[in-house]
């Protein structure tokens, strides 16, 4: 793992969030797309050498819908970046740890994803992504 790569915030209204981050962080969003097969609008915020995601549920089947009305906006994840993330998820898998995606699947901001179950990662739910070259 290289470094965290991005913190993932739900959040109800994109639009009223992407104001208050830029205010907070004094940037704009450098990228803002929906990402269909998650159900989700996402902003993104290059912050040093990581970024703030922000995403909103665009349907109520959403993982972001079903978190909200269970947790409440806030963190939803922590994303780590990797170089080979099929030798990762078999690292990981190999020392008994469970992940979400067997397989990574297509992402925001061009990357590959996959995430560790929050059962194997102290509550927390873990996202290893990968560009997507």
């Amino acid at each position: 793992m290289n470094k965290i790569e991005h913190l993932g915030i739900a959040v109800k209204d994109i639009a009223q969030s992407n104001q208050i981050f830029e205010d907070i962080l004094g940037i704009a969003a450098y990228k803002q797309e929906e990402v269909e097969s998650e159900g989700v609008k996402t902003s993104f915020f290059q912050v040093g050498e990581s970024k703030v995601e922000l995403l909103q549920a665009t349907n109520d089947e959403s993982p972001i819908h079903k978190f909200i009305e269970k947790k409440g906006e806030g963190i939803h994840h922590i994303a780590f970046a990797v170089d080979d993330i099929h030798a990762e998820i078999a690292r990981l898998t190999g020392k008994g740890y469970r992940m979400i995606n067997e397989q990574p699947k297509s992402g925001a901001d061009g990357k590959i994803i996959a995430f560790l179950h929050p059962k194997s990662g102290n509550g927390v739910l873990i996202e290893l992504c990968q560009d997507a070259e």
